[in-house]
Formats: structure tokens, C-alpha cells, sequence
């Protein structure tokens, strides 16, 4: 299975607009890469990629740099169904993210932890205010009966908890406000946008990516005056395109975790990827 057009996003959670290093990052398999600054601006254009693609008649894959899951029993939890796509709806109705990049996302986590037992899961508070549901420490938290990491984030390496707000190598934030986002964009194009692993690919497929598998390769090919970020999308966009054939990476490992908390596409053949550059 090959597809005609891959893009892959490298997302952000910040509060403001922002460009360049830890920004929003938009990387095509021709080597283009677009660096929009803020979250409504990233997602007019990967609806603009998709509409394209779909007037062209093209296949597209959109990999996203973000979890698409929780760990196993998360989803039921918060929305009585074992279904990740539930998730993305919940955390929808829930995200208010303006046009200025400012989002809720820290008070959203801490509504979440208070319909649950114990204290977490969910980690640190940026903010001034304190919230008292939403510890700022990851060690305050207690009962609350969810694994740390999924089985994706135990295997790759570098990967952190999907629970962690902020801090250093965080990406909770980016998996709050980055499944709402994938969620409009499916809402904007019903029956139209797959979801892997948790549904077949399609024609427009959606797939959680992890551009740090090709580290060595992104920091060879990062010259002076280029954001790593960028070289990672587009690194991985061309790695990608260039497979003869990406059935193999579509393959899971056996395991009924995956059905609730997502792969990564590509982890387990990082072999083939650096070969295909």
C-alpha cells in the first residue's frame, strides 16, 4: 500500500502564536514544510491539504506527532464506551482554543481528574492559579488507576507519558489540543477521513507518527539556519513516500491494548525507513 501524497505534523500547545523551533511544523514528501503560527491557522491548512487531495482524487496519509490514545481504560472512564474516538469527542466538546493560540487546556485536565478517582492523572500546571484537581507534581498523584505509559510509549524510545502537561519533552498538552482538532477536521469531511489502527486506511488516512525514531538522520541532514522540527517532518514525510510498500508498518503487534490506545506508524521498522532515504 503506498499512498499518492503524506504530509506530517509536528504540533504545539502553546499559549501564543509562534514560529521557528517548538512551533507548529507542516511537512510535506516533496520537502516543502509550512510553519503555521498558531493552531486555527495549522488546522485551515490540513483542511485545505485534505479538500485538494480529495478534488484530485489523490490518497493522502497525515501523520500526526501526537498520541491518538489514552491508556487501556481511560476511554470507558470519562466516557462510558472503550472507543479512542469517543475520546476525541469528549475533548472537543471540552477545548475552548481561540484564535490566539490561549486554550483551557490546563482547566479541562483538571475537570477531567475530578470525575476520577484518586488524584490525577493528569500532571502539571503552568498557570498561576491553582487548580486543585490538577497537581503540579507527577509524585502527588495517587489512585487513580491508570497506567503511565501506553504500550506504544513504553516501546519508543524517548517517548514520554501522554498524563505529563508541561516540563521538558512533555506532550500531554499537544494530545489535548491536538485530538480536538483531528476531530473537526473528520467532522469537516464526513465518512471520509479513516483512523488508524482504529479504523482501515482509506482514501484520506489519519496515523500517529513519532519523527524522533529518525533522530541520527534529522540531525545530520539539520544545517545552520534550519529548525529541527522542520527537518523531522519532512525527513520523515520523504522516509515515508519513498517504501515501496507501507502494509508492513500498518501491522500491529498482537496486543487488545492497541484497539483503545493506538501505534505508532513505523515504530519496529525504523530499518526500513532510514533505508528508504
Amino acid at each position: 500500500m503506498r499512498f499518492d501524497r503524506i504530509a506530517i505534523l509536528d504540533w504545539s500547545a502553546a499559549n501564543q502564536p509562534r514560529r521557528g523551533k517548538d512551533s507548529i511544523w507542516l511537512g510535506l514528501e516533496t520537502g516543502e514544510a509550512s510553519n503555521p503560527p498558531t493552531r486555527a491557522k495549522a488546522f485551515a491548512a490540513l483542511r485545505a491539504l485534505v479538500k485538494d487531495s480529495l478534488t484530485r482524487g489523490q490518497s493522502l496519509l497525515i501523520g500526526a506527532d501526537f498520541a491518538f490514545g489514552y491508556p487501556q481504560g481511560f476511554a470507558k472512564a470519562v466516557t462510558g464506551r472503550a472507543d479512542p474516538l469517543a475520546v476525541w469527542a469528549f475533548l472537543a466538546e471540552r477545548l475552548k482554543d481561540g484564535p490566539d493560540n490561549r486554550s483551557n487546556r490546563f482547566e479541562m485536565a483538571a475537570g477531567i481528574n475530578a470525575m476520577l478517582p484518586g488524584l490525577g492523572p493528569f500532571w502539571f500546571n503552568a498557570s498561576n492559579e491553582d487548580l486543585p484537581a490538577l497537581p503540579r507534581k507527577g509524585k502527588a498523584r495517587f489512585g487513580h488507576g491508570f497506567d503511565e505509559h501506553r504500550l506504544a510509549d513504553a516501546t519508543a524510545k524517548g517517548a514520554q507519558s501522554v498524563w505529563k502537561l508541561g516540563g521538558a519533552g512533555a506532550v500531554g498538552s499537544q494530545v489535548l489540543t491536538g485530538l480536538p482538532m483531528l476531530h473537526r477536521l473528520r467532522r469537516a469531511f464526513p465518512g471520509r477521513i479513516a483512523v488508524w489502527p482504529f479504523e482501515a486506511p482509506g482514501k484520506i488516512t489519519l496515523a500517529e507518527v513519532f519523527p524522533s525514531i529518525l533522530a541520527p538522520e534529522v540531525a545530520i541532514r539539520t544545517a545552520p539556519g534550519l529548525v529541527k522540527d522542520q527537518v523531522q517532518v519532512t525527513t520523515l514525510a520523504r522516509a515515508l513516500h519513498r517504501l515501496p510498500d507501507l502494509s508492513p508498518l500498518l501491522e500491529t503487534p498482537e496486543d487488545k491494548r492497541i484497539a483503545e490506545e493506538g501505534w505508532i506508524l513505523g515504530l519496529g521498522h525504523e530499518a526500513a525507513l532510514r533505508t528508504s532515504l
